[in-house]
């Protein structure tokens, strides 16, 4: 080999070693950075120019399929994550049975005050206590009516904004698809901007269950996991737009099927909006789940409560002073109910006027609403009556609370239990998505850098330029020899 070969091939071997050093760095740098993928230094024999290394590229090694299964399970995470953050949430206003200030402990109120009233009648501060824990009652339904009410407010901004994040990241996926192509036909190294890309897809991994499909020159296409293009190169220039009207306050009349809402569209086409549609499996399918299926229900039980309650005090009820057609001691806003306007009943509900705690008419509920003046101040038939009314076992008017008999008692416990079965399936659902999900991203990031590889890698690293170093060293060595000859 002649004394310009051995150079050249020193040279070469000093140039990989340099860049590969530069990688090893990088490597071991963001080693815990989130789509960061681990880089390593393509390199052939260089029979072109006569022996010596050269440099084919950079490769971003990144388990595709990992990648993949932890984006789906970071849907399901973010899914199981806001259903269980909801029924939390419903479960925490209702209140534990028997704690103080639950919905089942202001109904014990109610009945205990009635109890007590009815064994002296003739107390006011009796008749005020029931009065007033009467009202207590009505304003939990009312509170947990509002509460409801929020949640689908909040859902329905939850919505606006995750669709706006996840128009924003595929313009964005879009803008760094050219990029990359751009580098891949001029040789470069496109790895910093595919983990720029790998990053904007894990920012709307939780939003949408999302796949992805490479493509040439180094860029991808993405779908939802349905099958749904949200952006593919091959087809579309432009990136899908995900299209959603905001609906500011939602109140319990205002429903999806009922056209008062809005859905999702995707470049203008209507779709499915529902958790099962084509967007479906992720937060933003949790956020119409609440908006559109639980929390209507959940709405449609206590109107039910509210509706049966209002019911078993009505005209024709225990209090026959009452007028067909007057409220009865419980009220729809002050008026009487109107069968026909069940939906929300829960958030207008409300005791008597007549017998507001705060005023002088509390004899009323002795004596009748409908009374003209005090009678006995000792009879309790009323009051009793009233106590009847709640034990008795009626077929309630409000289909959402079944068709067989029940009294008031077990409806309010119902609520109760159903709202409490469904936060025990939601913190399992939970535990279940975070455990597999960690497990996920314990998995890929194993898959990842590798610090005490890439640390054996720079000793060997060190090794070699030392030896490559030795032959320019005996190679310059060599030519002062000759050029002092």
């Amino acid at each position: 080999m002649s004394l310009s070969g051995a150079l050249s091939n020193a040279l070469s071997g000093l140039t990989m070693q340099a860049r590969k050093s530069a990688l090893v760095s990088s490597n071991i740098s963001n080693a815990t950075t989130e789509s960061y993928g681990q880089r390593s230094l393509d390199v052939s024999s260089n029979s072109v120019s006569g022996g010596g290394v050269g440099i084919d590229g950079v490769t971003r090694n990144v388990d595709a399929v990992v990648l993949a299964d932890r984006r789906l399970s970071d849907a399901q995470s973010g899914y199981a994550n806001d259903m269980q953050a909801f029924t939390s949430k419903i479960e925490g206003v209702l209140g534990e049975s028997g704690e103080a200030g639950s919905l089942t402990s202001l109904y014990s109120n109610f009945e205990n005050a009635l109890l007590s009233a009815g064994s002296d009648p003739s107390s006011t501060q009796r008749l005020k206590s029931l009065a007033l824990s009467a009202q207590n009652f009505t304003d939990m339904l009312n509170k947990v009516s509002g509460t409801l009410q929020v949640s689908r407010t909040d859902a329905d901004r939850t919505i606006a904004k995750q669709v706006e994040s996840l128009n924003g990241s595929l313009q964005q996926v879009k803008q760094l698809n050219d990029a990359i192509a751009e580098r891949v036909v001029r040789n470069g190294d496109p790895s910093s901007l595919m983990d720029e890309r790998q990053r904007v897809l894990d920012s709307i991994s939780e939003i949408v269950p999302l796949r992805t499909v490479e493509r040439e020159h180094g860029t991808l296409a993405i779908y939802a996991a349905s099958g749904t293009v949200l952006y593919d190169p091959s087809f579309s220039t432009e990136p899908a737009v995900v299209d959603f009207t905001p609906q500011d306050p939602v109140t319990p009349d205002l429903t999806l099927t009922g056209g008062g809402l809005s859905g999702l569209t995707i470049n203008g086409n209507p779709i499915n909006s529902s958790n099962d549609g084509p967007l479906g499996g992720g937060s933003l399918g949790a956020q119409f789940q609440i908006r559109d299926v639980v929390a209507v229900d959940m709405q449609a039980v206590v109107d039910g409560i509210a509706r049966d309650l209002i019911d078993r005090f009505a005209a024709g009820g225990p209090d026959t002073t009452i007028a067909v057609g007057d409220p009865g001691l419980f009220t729809d806003a002050g008026g009487a109910f109107d069968p026909l306007d069940e939906v929300g009943l829960a958030g207008r509900i409300s005791l008597n006027a007549l017998v507001d705690p705060n005023g002088s008419g509390t004899w009323r509920l002795r004596d009748g609403l409908g009374a003209a003046t005090q009678g006995n101040v000792g009879d309790s038939s009323l009051i009793s009556a009233y106590s009847d009314a709640l034990d008795s076992l009626n077929i309630p008017g409000s289909s959402s609370l079944g068709t067989g008999t029940s009294s008031f008692s077990e409806h309010v416990s119902g609520l109760v239990s159903a709202v409490s079965a469904a936060r025990v399936r939601a913190d399992g659902e939970q535990s279940f998505s975070s455990a597999q999900n960690t497990a996920l991203k314990e998995l890929e990031l194993s898959k990842g850098v590798d610090t005490d590889a890439e640390l054996q890698d720079l000793l060997l690293l060190e090794q070699h330029y030392a030896a490559n170093a030795r032959v320019v060293s005996a190679v310059d060595d060599l030519m002062q020899t000759l050029l002092n000859i």
